[in-house]
């Protein structure tokens, strides 16, 4: 994986502008917040870890790594408890997945389909050849 940063260009925290990869593809469906059973934790950062946590759990069953993921996009339904818990957020995020910060979007929904869930994150992944 080769990270694309163009030079003269400040560094982005927490996401890369680009990364050129190249071998197995592996596409993950939205992953919301959920346990086994179906049953969502209460607040956006309880979702969150849970939601990374069926992520992790879905790349291993692909042979894959977190740090083997290239693009993720965040779907969530309240902007300002996004901003208002980043901090936890970036926490959660640096123990479940690392210091590894493929290409990400973060986006603002209406709602999602699952009434109880407030994040929804869609992911691409690429195990090296």
């Amino acid at each position: 994986m080769r990270v694309l940063q163009p030079a003269g260009w400040p560094r982005p925290k927490g996401y890369a502008n680009g990364i050129a990869a190249r071998g197995e593809m592996l596409f993950l469906a939205g992953c919301v917040g959920w346990d086994a059973d179906g049953r969502f934790p209460g607040g956006l950062v309880a979702q969150f870890r849970q939601a990374l946590q069926n992520i992790v759990a879905i790349l291993a069953e692909g042979g894959a790594r977190p740090e083997h993921i290239v693009r993720m996009t965040w779907y969530i339904t309240s902007r300002d408890d996004y901003l208002k818990y980043g901090a936890e957020i970036g926490a959660t995020y640096r123990e479940i997945v690392g210091k590894h910060f493929p290409v990400m979007a973060v986006v603002q929904v209406v709602a999602l389909v699952e009434a109880e869930a407030e994040i929804e994150i869609e992911v691409t992944a690429v195990i090296p050849d």
